[in-house]
């Protein structure tokens, strides 16, 4: 009896393992025949994430329309695809369209250029995003303007522009990846904040608005994306409480984490994922339900940055 005890507990790890290794190989599988023929459009496709994308997207057996600012990284992008394909998968060779989203203007010759090559488009993957830090006051209007074209105006122009053909095919999925901040603010981020709360705002609304004709609007907002698998730097550990409370907010994901989530939302046709640890999730509920201690924390994280004296 002792024996079979004993032996109990590692066959029950065992078989719960091989369970689990099951289940993810079954919806790795269900992820890329989700996508296997799909027109799929992803913007900013040279970025860390819009490469990851890109790769997770291909091998699922997409017809790719790669975006970005760079004819130069969007070959080197195209190259690296092609050389890791597996010829006993069907793949499609990718798409490469120059844009600049900050550019207003030419996004509608790129959503033309891409419906008289395929003819719809059933995924569009909004990933561009623009990024800047510093004192509201030292931000001149004209950045101001920059972020706010890059990070609302571009993708939001791009949507209306494919829309009408997902409307009229009554099929589609538009995702925006977007940010904490697009949850709640954090100092010296005004212009990026602002972006992102108005991308936010203008998503959440279309989905109401296209669900009445299949069409899916789906939101992924991670905390920060890094670039690496190297966790942020932990700093002096007798920091202050809101020191901490800041670096676990800050404390991002890899690009890879997130095209796979970006996949899973696809297939699972979810309409919002927040990807973040416990800190930064407690601080979205904090600012809506204690906003007064919230504010409270982030102002006294600012009042102690300022009356610290910058390195270099």
């Amino acid at each position: 009896m002792g024996v079979t005890a004993m032996l109990a507990l590692p066959l029950l790890l065992l078989g719960i393992s091989g369970l689990l290794f099951i289940y993810q190989e079954v919806s790795r599988l269900w992820s890329k025949s989700a996508v296997q023929n799909k027109v799929v459009v992803i913007t900013d496709a040279i970025s860390g994430l819009g490469k990851e994308c890109a790769r997770v997207f291909h091998t699922g057996g997409a017809r790719l329309v790669l975006c970005g600012k760079s004819w130069e990284r969007l070959q080197s992008l195209y190259d690296a695809l092609i050389s890791v394909a597996d010829p006993s998968k069907q793949t499609f060779t990718p798409k490469l369209v120059l844009l600049d989203l900050s550019d207003i203007s030419c996004v509608q010759d790129v959503a033309k250029e891409v419906l008289d090559c395929y003819g719809c488009v059933d995924i569009l993957i909004n990933n561009a995003s623009v990024k800047v830090k510093g004192p509201a006051h030292k931000i001149s209007l004209e950045l101001d303007k920059k972020i706010m074209d890059a990070n609302y105006f571009g993708p939001i122009t791009l949507t209306k522009a494919l829309l009408p053909n997902m409307i009229s095919r009554r099929t589609g999925q538009i995702v925006l990846v977007n940010n904490l901040q697009g949850k709640l603010g954090i100092p010296f981020r005004t212009a990026y904040a602002a972006s992102k709360h108005a991308a936010l705002g203008f998503f959440d609304c279309l989905r109401a608005e296209v669900e009445e004709y299949d069409v899916v609007v789906s939101t992924v907002s991670p905390t920060f994306i890094r670039s690496y698998h190297v966790p942020p730097s932990q700093g002096n550990r007798e920091a202050s409480v809101w020191k901490f409370f800041f670096r676990k907010l800050t404390y991002g994901v890899h690009p890879v984490d997130v095209a796979e989530e970006v996949m899973r939302t696809v297939r699972r046709k979810k309409q919002e994922v927040f990807m973040a640890n416990p800190i930064p999730k407690a601080a979205v509920y904090i600012r809506t339900f204690f906003p007064e201690f919230f504010f409270a924390v982030v102002a006294c994280g600012v009042k102690e940055k300022l009356s610290v004296p910058e390195e270099g």
